[in-house]
């Protein structure tokens, strides 16, 4: 069996460190977006080379060659080709018009009286869909803005509300990166993580739903949407049905490129070429989160080889001697990485194996640890003025991102319901949680 590193603080400091850099350059030129994530994470790496065991010395190699195993761990991997495979679709139904087809024909089903509501339940529904909070405010923020001075309700308003359904979504989607690192590090099937999830943060929704019918709009209001292509939407709703039929997520999105691609292609939209162009192209977009996804599996490899992480799961669970105890320890880790670094994609892949190890010492239902990961991260990521989602709506209606936070009223319910959950041990599961890649 192999020996276990002896516990220390300084085996934490890269995390640390990282942290440092990213707050700290954010405080000093009042701009978070100032140090860009992944080279903080790369200083993070170097600085976590130069560092070593108390216990015993480890040469240079050794410590290359230990990050290196640790980024080329099967379940960095596999989240490094389904983040590619993920930028990829959004890449082709984006240009295939099926994102713009899908926010219309939501829009011809909502009844002017029930405008709010509906915007927060069309982004939602989008956000589900498309798997990107980003990509759907995007998308979605014009429409709120346009919503906003239709009714006479302030533009911060209908943002937040886009931003909420925004959070929904890629808190729940099948192919969201958020969905993705928080089944894999737990080891649990994405549909049984849905279902967890979806009964802590519904009430949340619903819950939203009903405050939105109480905020006093102009009853005269009309919204005409655009015609839109039905086969346009067929995509999207292939990658539901088939996620929900159990279709691990590389046959979920392999099925979903590959009829974005078939559409285009009998629609005249696209070329051959311009097929290969769209596809190279989304793959782009997430070769950042493929590089940082593989230095972070480094650098905790490095901090588990010099009991760092030993050392915070010793104390972050010392006063821990139960279930309920350990769910919180795993909110507050998680809830604290996200707000240091306004990722929570990054938060949740960090925090991972810390929380894994809480699930095996405290026999905790790896679908409940998946959902709190998620839940916590999207709740806080949809409420940091500096987190990419407010900076974007932020720019798009020409208002302060703290602006936003008061009216992101979804975020901060699922973080209520997810205490909530906590604190009474609901929703609990009678069978065993299984994983589809052991």
């Amino acid at each position: 069996m192999e020996k276990q590193p002896t516990e220390s603080f300084w085996g934490l400091t890269p995390i640390l460190l990282f942290m440092l850099l990213v707050i700290g350059s954010g405080l000093l030129t009042q701009n978070f977006s100032t140090m860009p994530i992944l080279v903080a994470f790369v200083i993070s790496a170097g600085y976590a080379l130069l560092l070593n065991n108390k216990d015993s010395r480890l040469s240079i190699a050794e410590k290359v060659d230990i990050f290196c195993k640790g980024g080329g761990d099967k379940t960095i991997i596999l989240l490094a080709i389904i983040f590619l495979l993920a930028g990829a679709f959004y890449a082709v139904t984006i240009d295939i018009g099926a994102r713009d087809a899908t926010v219309n024909w939501a829009l011809n089903y909502v009844p002017t009286a029930y405008l709010l509501p509906g915007l927060f339940v069309i982004a939602c529904f989008i956000a589900f869909a498309m798997g990107t909070s980003m990509g759907t405010i995007t998308a979605i923020t014009p429409i709120g803005i346009g919503l906003a001075e239709s009714l006479g309700v302030p533009i911060p308003l209908t943002v937040g509300i886009v931003i909420g359904g925004a959070m929904f979504g890629d808190n729940l989607s099948f192919i969201s990166d958020t969905t993705i690192a928080a089944t894999r590090t737990q080891g649990v099937q994405m549909r049984d993580k849905f279902k967890a999830n979806l009964l802590i943060v519904l009430p949340a929704a619903l819950l939203t739903v009903v405050l939105l019918l109480f905020v006093h709009i102009d009853g005269t209001a009309d919204i005409t949407p655009k015609e839109y292509d039905a086969w346009l939407i067929l995509p999207y709703l292939l990658i539901i049905s088939c996620a929900l039929l159990g279709v691990n997520v590389i046959g979920v999105l392999g099925i979903g490129i590959g009829s974005a691609c078939i559409v285009g292609l009998s629609k005249g939209l696209f070329t051959f070429a311009s097929v290969l162009q769209s596809l190279q192209k989304g793959m782009g977009w997430m070769q950042d989160m493929v590089a940082i996804a593989l230095m972070i599996g480094g650098i905790v490899a490095l901090m588990k080889a010099y009991g760092g992480m030993q050392w915070l799961v010793t104390h972050i669970t010392k006063r821990i001697n139960n279930k309920k105890g350990a769910e919180y320890g795993t909110a507050a880790l998680v809830s604290a990485l996200d707000i240091a670094t306004a990722n929570n994609t990054i938060a949740i892949v960090t925090s991972g194996p810390i929380v894994k190890e809480f699930g095996e010492k405290y026999q905790l239902d790896p679908r409940r640890s998946a959902s709190l990961l998620d839940i916590f991260s999207c709740g806080f990521q949809g409420l940091v003025p500096y987190g990419g989602q407010l900076l974007v709506a932020a720019s798009l209606a020409g208002v302060s991102p703290l602006a936003l936070t008061p009216y992101c009223w979804y975020p901060m319910l699922i973080l209520v319901f997810a205490v909530l959950a906590i604190a009474t041990g609901l929703p609990t599961f009678k069978d065993k949680a299984v994983d589809d890649f052991i």
